[in-house]
């Protein structure tokens, strides 16, 4: 990977809307909450999530949410670990003095520490700040194999963790709100440019157009690959890890195996081994920017472990990477849909029935819902295919399918036909 100079000068603009971002701070109230009703807990609270997907600004947020319970400044240690300020702090002795140096004895403190990955066996510190300090501990980082591993070596059932998603389309919606003062929209308009545009709350805090948007988006998307897969697991073959990404892309929403990604490899005279694919998408999965969703056998209630769909952190990056391309846009429906199930919390499979697929099969506590998403149907071929999956499954449990369709919403037997941003601004299903 050549960093150039446009990747330098959009390093700049990042800087610059960070700045001016911590000026007008839009509460995300689907975190905090979570993390309001943990302060004080005994657990290390650890967020994660890809990078620029609004960590930072939550801990922030979650700062200023202890000063107005009158937790006196003295009290927060707050370290943001890509701020050149603490350069010098990068490993763990140095955290462990810095922090204890700031501490009066016995007193009560909040320990913030932000982007902790950058700090060489932090875990080790972290355990120490648990065992010696009177502290309530919050951590974030942009990759969950290095954090669960350490956190389950040093930490095994005294944390809890909390995924930091993009935008959803409704924060989306309160972020534009917020900038232009008006809440009068379109919904079906709007969802269209969160399509584009996608999640990043950096290019919801001012107007940019679709090319500097997507630039910035590729620049999100190279420090993700840098940072978080490249340096954290020693990948000497960048040009090839990168065309693994680009198929996975260009895949999106497609039942595929690493064999697939091999043998497409292979017709391409390109020899890549198994086992390296397999390291490939662990990393890419360790720094959220794929996910990897595991096929389930509604009949026969049992994962399967072929044939497995692939997505995106955000939608985003598949437009800043790939460009436009219609034939794409059912898989990143799909990736929208798929990443609002897991920000309420659903534990998310795609189904099979048979010979037939489901899309989505989500459970959460005792619930589950059946989604089929699709662009639109536009033919009596495209609503059998859609519809008759969930029809066959004779249980109570809700069932729709979710379209762009702007005119046709009729309801089957029970099966409720949805505009996709009506579906993803439901607050419960």
């Amino acid at each position: 990977m050549v960093i150039t100079l446009k990747t330098i000068l959009f390093f700049v603009i990042f800087v610059v809307i960070t700045l001016v971002d911590a000026k007008k701070m839009i509460n995300r109230e689907l975190y905090l909450n979570q993390l309001r009703e943990l302060i004080d807990k005994p657990v290390i609270k650890v967020l994660t999530g890809i990078r620029r997907s609004g960590k930072s600004e939550i801990m922030k947020m979650l700062k200023e949410e202890l000063l107005q319970r009158k937790v006196a400044e003295e009290q927060i240690i707050y370290l943001n670990f890509d701020s050149f300020e603490f350069a010098e702090i990068d490993n763990a002795a140095k955290l462990y003095v810095y922090v204890k140096d700031r501490v009066k004895q016995n007193s009560r403190v909040y320990i913030l520490l932000d982007e902790i990955q950058e700090v060489q066996f932090w875990e080790k510190a972290v355990n120490s700040f648990v065992a010696d300090l009177n502290a309530d501990l919050y951590i974030t980082g942009s990759n969950s194999r290095m954090l669960s591993s350490e956190l389950a070596t040093y930490l095994a059932g005294r944390y809890v963790e909390i995924h930091v998603f993009p935008l959803s389309f409704a924060e989306y919606l309160l972020f534009k709100s917020e900038r232009t003062g008006s809440s009068d929209f379109n919904l079906h308009a709007e969802f269209e440019s969160f399509l584009r545009l996608g999640g990043f709350p950096v290019l919801h805090i001012a107007a940019y157009n679709a090319d500097t948007a997507h630039k910035i988006v590729y620049d999100i998307y190279s420090s993700a690959i840098l940072r978080d897969t490249v340096q954290r697991n020693n990948i000497r073959d960048v040009e090839l890890l990168e065309r693994v990404v680009k198929f996975i892309l260009d895949n999106v929403g497609n039942k595929f195996s690493a064999k697939n990604i091999a043998d497409y490899f292979k017709s391409q005279q390109r020899k890549i081994d198994i086992n390296t694919v397999y390291n490939y998408l662990s990393a890419l999965q360790g720094a959220f920017i794929i996910d990897i969703i595991q096929r389930y056998d509604i009949k026969g209630k049992e994962i399967l472990k072929t044939y497995e769909k692939y997505f995106v952190g955000d939608q985003s990056i598949i437009y800043a990477v790939m460009g436009y391309k219609d034939r794409l846009i059912s898989g990143v429906l799909e990736n929208i849909v798929m990443l609002e199930l897991k920000r309420k919390g659903y534990k998310v499979f795609t189904g099979k029935w048979d010979d037939r697929e489901v899309d989505f099969v989500a459970e959460k506590s005792e619930t589950k819902i059946y989604v089929q998403v699709a662009y639109k149907l536009e033919s009596q071929t495209t609503i059998d295919r859609e519809f008759k999956p969930l029809l066959e499954i004779r249980d109570n449990h809700p069932k729709y399918v979710v379209t762009m369709d702007e005119f046709f919403r009729d309801n089957i037997d029970g099966v409720k036909h949805i505009h996709i941003s009506d579906f993803l601004l439901m607050g419960s299903f």
